[in-house]
């Protein structure tokens, strides 16, 4: 039986789970009226709440969808899951979970916006739970793991340099050391440690459980280093 450090439903509620990363047209969205609106040159207040004005019936149509979807597939009652939109951002806030979706701008190119969908505060009681799995299959792609004490990225590069590699653990890292890629045998998946954040990256999308399971073998690997740097990163 899994300890508690190794169950990934105990650590579940300190992640966020992210997908989408939809890339569009600013000019494509329904709310954009050709000779009467400009495309945004640059990223501030005003041309975010440009957007968000642009993109209500694409966000509040598909944030509708989720709503009826989590009401039937759950089987929520009215006071068990509600929906709110304003702006550029959905958020479906329910008695097991809370899903987002945002639309921002692309700061390397304003004309362009990014669609981006997270799920948080879950309980561990719907993690691997059939019609909550059926329902976010294939949505996301990276879990967020915010430290709650911090890193020194070189502190983590060198933990994992003096194993040599046991447990599968490996570092890639620029010259700076503003940030680190690790990675794990038997793991597909990258993960990026700032100092502030762990952001692990999959190559392709996937459903809640599949994720945390492998954010849980990554947190084993941690653990067998005796370097506070890397054993207690997710401590």
């Amino acid at each position: 039986m899994a300890t508690k450090a190794e169950d990934p439903k105990s650590f579940v509620t300190e992640v966020r789970l992210q997908g989408g990363g939809e890339l569009g047209l600013v000019k494509s969205l329904s709310g954009f009226k050709k000779g009467r609106h400009a495309v945004p040159d640059a990223v501030n207040a005003a041309t975010e709440a440009f957007l968000g004005r642009l993109c209500m019936e694409e966000l509040g149509d598909e944030s509708e969808e989720w709503f009826q979807r989590a009401r039937a597939d759950l089987g929520y009652k009215r006071k068990q899951v509600t929906l709110e939109v304003a702006g550029a951002r959905a958020v479906l806030s329910a008695v097991d979970f809370t899903f987002e979706i945002s639309y921002t701008l692309e700061s390397r190119d304003p004309g362009t916006f990014v669609k981006t969908r997270i799920l948080h505060q879950l309980t561990t009681g719907k993690l691997g739970d059939p019609q909550f799995e059926e329902l976010f299959a294939g949505q996301f792609d990276e879990i967020v793991f915010e430290l709650t004490k911090g890193a020194r990225v070189e502190a983590v590069i060198d933990a994992v340099e003096e194993l040599d590699g046991a447990g599968g653990l490996r570092v890639n890292y620029p010259s700076d050391c503003r940030e680190c890629t690790l990675t794990v045998e038997g793991v597909e998946a990258e993960v990026v440690c700032d100092g502030a954040t762990l952001l692990m990256r999959f190559p392709r999308a996937g459903g809640p459980m599949e994720l945390v399971e492998a954010f849980g073998a990554v947190r084993r690997a941690f653990s067998l280093s005796k370097k506070t740097a890397l054993a207690g990163l997710l401590g």
